[in-house]
């Protein structure tokens, strides 16, 4: 390990403990890394910036028991059906939590380093990553009530008594930013009296204690486990909130930032091709915080104001807002990228559109939302009020009204322009699973858990699903079909590479227009997307963009002609064009 990385782990460390306790933490931690390095040598062979990830690579978000089958593991069920329909097509698979878990569909995780009983073993796993590259969840905010970490600090464990938050529920604690409307604090019987402990999401789980640094180097060792087991894509789940101080905010702390970072160099000395995100659903200045100086800290950051804005600009027909945001997306250096996305296991996130859609706007999303069959979900503010936290509903269902009388072809198109939106963007996309293949909204699975969230956690039979896939005529099986074509077509194209260029064309409300250019500057793409339920006609001088009298269809392979560099065509309702010079 060269000296450079030796010092910034002491620097990150100073910064976190104080230079006293930071000289024997990063001796362990070196030891740790040297140890790591030996067993793995092939892992510290670095790539160039640009080639981790390419106009190839998109991401597919699913559980590890999506797909499920008589006697056999979930995990190798998921492996199969993949490498049968999305080999060649999807780049990377990210397996939502498959560790041993109590609540929250796997992310109160019992054990970090075991595979939740009757989903398979390690080797399922690495029977995925024989076909796609492979992004793991690190939820390490917090662990479960029931685990095994917690079990010793209930049991009186010394070693595990600093490994979680105690706090006097008299202290004033009205300051810290709540993302749900449970308690913070939840009491619990140990051998010296109840205690009560920090929890931010749930009384299932637990904060664990950033302040001791045995914590810290436990789930870095968590962390270079995942690596081992195949991890390229680390995503660390509900970072904000990991460092906590009394009378703060306890979100975004100074420390939860340097911990990223120390993440980040310690993977720079021993994996530097593994790529960390952080998953951060909170108001877009905050969130992209988190790429630090964009060469020190995460290498993408998920782009939580992207999914209620292309829907607020479909379920408005207006492109406005949707533009202004986007022409003023930052320009980050090659070592660092958005991952975008439309949907995830998650509902879509509200508050990161606070700044750019009013309060009349943001209702009219939930009150949409509720009007096709879906829920809202409210956080708590310090004034003890409650408001719109997340909108629960699959986005097939989203985008269209379930009940209207509208042509099935009409709401498809419509899905499919919103998905083209999300692909066309500078950026690495990711799909959730259930965007694949259009799913509707699972009532059955909300009622059985009694949460607002299950109603887009629908799981499948494997027979099910390949019946659905077999049939031409299903929904499902043409959005599957439509999106592979997206996404071949993007990975084809230089233009699409995350770190491109690209220049939002304005002008006209019907339209989320989108130049992509790659990075020698050769290829240039005009992504054309309308996003009205009616035939709209577009003008555009493209001379000083194109430098071409004609352009060619991505799809289709039909010219364009330009006449003295202009563009000039009728695009029907939901069309999408990607034209090459």
């Amino acid at each position: 390990m060269n000296e450079t990385i030796k010092k910034q782990i002491q620097d990150h460390l100073n910064f976190i403990y104080g230079p006293e306790t930071a000289k024997s933490v990063a001796d362990k931690l070196i030891k740790q890394l040297i140890d790591f390095s030996s067993q793995q040598p092939e892992l510290g062979q670095p790539a160039n910036p640009n080639d981790r990830v390419t106009q190839a690579d998109s991401i597919l978000i699913t559980y590890g028991d999506q797909i499920q089958e008589p006697d056999k593991p979930p995990l190798r069920s998921l492996a199969e059906v993949l490498e049968a329909n999305l080999k060649g097509v999807i780049s990377s698979v990210h397996i939502l939590p498959f560790y041993p878990y109590s609540s929250d569909d796997g992310f109160s995780v019992m054990d970090y380093k075991a595979i939740n009983p009757g989903w398979g073993d390690w080797q399922d796993v690495a029977l995925l990553g024989q076909n796609f590259r492979l992004m793991f969840d690190a939820v390490i905010n917090h662990v479960s009530a029931q685990g095994v970490w917690f079990e010793k600090f209930l049991n009186g464990d010394p070693q595990y008594t600093d490994y979680f938050i105690v706090v006097d529920p008299s202290i004033d604690l009205s300051s810290v930013t709540r993302p749900r409307t449970s308690p913070l604090l939840t009491p619990f019987e140990t051998p010296t009296g109840v205690k009560h402990v920090w929890t931010t999401f749930s009384a299932d789980q637990v904060d664990i204690n950033y302040a001791n640094p045995d914590v810290l180097l436990a789930i870095i060792d968590v962390l270079l486990f995942y690596v081992s087991q195949g991890a390229e894509f680390i995503r660390l789940d509900a970072i904000a909130y990991m460092w906590k101080e009394i009378g703060s905010t306890c979100i975004h702390l100074p420390q939860v930032h340097r911990i990223i970072q120390l993440f980040r160099t310690v993977l720079d000395g021993v994996a530097p091709n593994v790529m960390l995100i952080t998953e951060t659903n909170v108001p877009h200045l905050e969130n992209i915080s988190y790429f630090g100086n964009g060469e020190n800290e995460a290498q993408m950051v998920y782009n939580f104001s992207l999914p209620p804005l292309i829907l607020h600009t479909f379920l408005t027909g207006n492109a406005t807002v949707m533009q202004k945001w986007a022409a003023n997306l930052e320009d980050l250096p090659d070592t660092a990228t958005f991952f975008n996305f439309m949907a995830s296991h998650d509902g879509i996130g509200v508050r990161p559109v606070e700044g750019l859609l009013t309060t009349a706007e943001v209702q009219a999303l939930g009150d949409k939302t509720l009007a096709h069959g879906g829920r809202v979900s409210y956080k708590t503010n310090a004034d003890g009020s409650q408001s719109p936290y997340e909108l629960n509903i699959t986005l097939f269902d989203a985008l269209s009204d379930p009940n209207s009388d509208e042509p099935v072809e009409l709401q498809i198109n419509r899905f499919m322009a919103s998905q083209a939106i999300m692909l066309a963007m500078a950026g690495v996309p990711g799909i959730y699973v259930h965007s694949l293949f259009g799913s509707s909204n699972d009532y059955t699975g909300m009622a059985e858990t009694g949460r607002a969230r299950t109603i887009n956690r629908q799981k499948w039979l494997r027979g099910e699903l390949e019946a659905v896939l077999a049939n031409p005529a299903s929904r499902s099986q043409q959005i599957f079909q439509r999106y592979g074509q997206l996404l071949k077509t993007r990975a084809s194209c230089p233009a699409f590479h995350p770190n491109g260029s690209q220049q939002i064309i304005g002008g006209n409300l019907a339209f989320f227009n989108v130049m992509r250019t790659s990075l020698d500057g050769l290829e240039r793409v005009l992504c054309l997307h309308n996003v009205t339920d009616h035939a709209q006609f577009l003008e555009i001088d493209l001379s000083h963009l194109l430098q071409s009298d004609a352009a060619s269809d991505l799809f289709t392979g039909r010219m364009v002609i330009l006449e003295g560099g202009v563009l000039r065509m009728t695009i029907e309702p939901y069309g999408v064009r990607w034209l090459a010079a």
